[in-house]
């Protein structure tokens, strides 16, 4: 038993929530949460879905960084993928929120239709901010 390794403690970002980035991604979950909640309301099932699936891969993104995945799982570069998912979740959901808005019956479809473009707005903002910031074959100082 004393030759058993010692149990790593998983290391929390603190700082990462009080970011520009974590506030960008709380918000993101905040407004399709609420655009999922518009949905359910409406009973529009595959509106629903698709804000739950863009709500748990955001979350997940604000987990990889807030738990410092990000640094353990180097078999991928972070945050290029997050630059895709942001402006992949943007397309994806801006043709679902149009398509929400012009076909409404209910009025909780348009609720989440308008609410969807407020994510939208913020997943654009997420990804040229991020993309801003990733250096390609540059000295971190060589960025201007």
């Amino acid at each position: 038993m004393a030759d058993e390794p010692p149990v790593r403690a998983v290391e929390v970002d603190k700082a990462f929530l009080k970011s520009v980035r974590g506030l960008l991604k709380a918000a993101e979950m905040l407004v399709v949460f609420v655009a999922f909640v518009c949905f359910a309301a409406a009973d529009r099932p595959q509106y629903i879905a698709a804000s739950c699936v863009e709500f748990i891969i955001t979350l997940a993104f604000l987990l990889l960084y807030l738990f410092k995945l990000n640094k353990t799982l180097t078999f991928f570069f972070w945050p290029l993928i997050d630059v895709f998912n942001s402006f992949f979740a943007a397309l994806f959901i801006f043709i679902l929120s149009i398509v929400a808005i012009s076909t409404y019956t209910v009025k909780g479809t348009l609720a989440g239709g308008i609410v969807c473009l407020m994510a939208v707005v913020l997943w654009c903002v997420d990804g040229y901010y991020l993309f801003r910031k990733i250096t390609f074959n540059q000295r971190r100082g060589a960025t201007s």
